[in-house]
């Protein structure tokens, strides 16, 4: 059976990257796979401190917004991961599988932690772990993610690999990544060499998915672009970040290719690309943010899906998990 399983972090600010990055493809995916399980990850988002009341809030938003955009409930399982008790037992057994030597070439914990890595939590430290144990506790086989995360992907493999080669039976199957086409990594709108994100101090560095349609045409407005026009070839893109960013963006939400946005706009200055860009994007977003709004206001039903996502979830996850304590060893009365 092929199964698919993504999550988001609940950390506030969702904005277009994680839009166009994930959640709008989890709903073209949901018309090609049959099962699929999207998760908001919790367990994940408090590998740095959360205010607890601000997480619960987060949680039920980012639920609203993966159902607004189009993830139906009752076609999916939409859950929490801090519901599932499964993801921190096998994450404890994918602790004693991954070698030390396999986390230190994780890039993302080098660039989240920087200079005071001695300060950051295990928890940081040992994400890929619990990332693979997410996947791999309902036995997926494909995961969309965008092309930074691939790594923890190649992780989650070597995991699998590693538990089946050890314990002599294949226990796990070896998840396939999915990177899909445009707009899988948005860029700051300050910054084309940093990713668009939620913890970046300046609004102005992205668009966020609660952003009025005022504030969503003034940010791009003010996106740092270079002085020179657009190209009309895709090759003219190249060593131009900010450019090549809003060029991406424009594709991604307009659902055409990088090349036919370039014969439509190229010759042209960003002025007038950016005032078209911001009409599309506020023409786009508009009716998602009306109807995250509107669940937003009725967080006992979001509640509910998530509660209902979760004894689904679990219902996968359980025979899983026990499958795997019998390998190990574990005795169970």
């Amino acid at each position: 059976m092929k199964r698919i399983f993504s999550g988001v972090q609940p950390t506030g600010n969702l904005h277009l990257g994680n839009y166009l990055g994930a959640i709008r493809n989890w709903v073209r995916l949901q018309d090609d796979f049959d099962d699929c399980l999207f998760c908001v990850v919790d367990m994940h988002a408090i590998t740095v401190w959360q205010d607890p009341d601000h997480l619960r809030a987060n949680t039920l938003e980012t639920a609203s917004a993966m159902m607004a955009a189009g993830v139906d409930a009752s076609r999916n399982v939409i859950f929490n991961q801090s519901q599932v008790a499964g993801h921190a037992e096998l994450a404890w057994i994918f602790n004693c599988v991954a070698r030390l030597g396999w986390l230190e070439r994780m890039t993302q914990f080098k660039e989240k932690a920087g200079k005071d890595k001695e300060r950051a939590s295990v928890g940081l430290y040992a994400y890929p772990n619990l990332m693979a144990a997410d996947i791999l506790l309902y036995k997926g086989t494909h995961v969309p993610v965008g092309e930074d995360q691939k790594q923890h992907l190649e992780l989650a493999r070597d995991i699998a690999a590693k538990f089946n080669h050890d314990y002599g039976q294949e226990t796990f199957p070896i998840v396939e990544p999915m990177i899909l086409g445009t707009g899988t990594r948005i860029m700051s709108l300050k910054n084309g060499a940093s990713k668009m994100s939620k913890s970046d101090p300046s609004d102005l560095s992205r668009i966020n998915m609660t952003d009025d349609a005022g504030s969503i045409i003034r940010k791009i407005r003010k996106a740092v672009t270079d002085p020179d026009g657009l190209p009309s070839e895709e090759v003219g893109l190249e060593g131009r970040p900010e450019a090549a960013n809003l060029v991406g963006i424009f594709a991604a939400l307009a659902g055409r290719d990088i090349a036919d946005v370039l014969s439509q706009f190229g010759g042209q200055g960003f002025g007038t690309f950016k005032q078209v860009l911001g009409e599309l994007a506020v023409d786009k977003l508009s009716p998602i943010q009306d109807e995250m709004r509107r669940l937003m206001a009725d967080q006992t039903y979001v509640g509910q899906v998530l509660t209902d996502g979760a004894v689904q979830a679990g219902a996968i996850a359980g025979p899983v998990i026990e499958e795997v304590k019998d390998r190990v060893g574990f005795f169970r009365s």
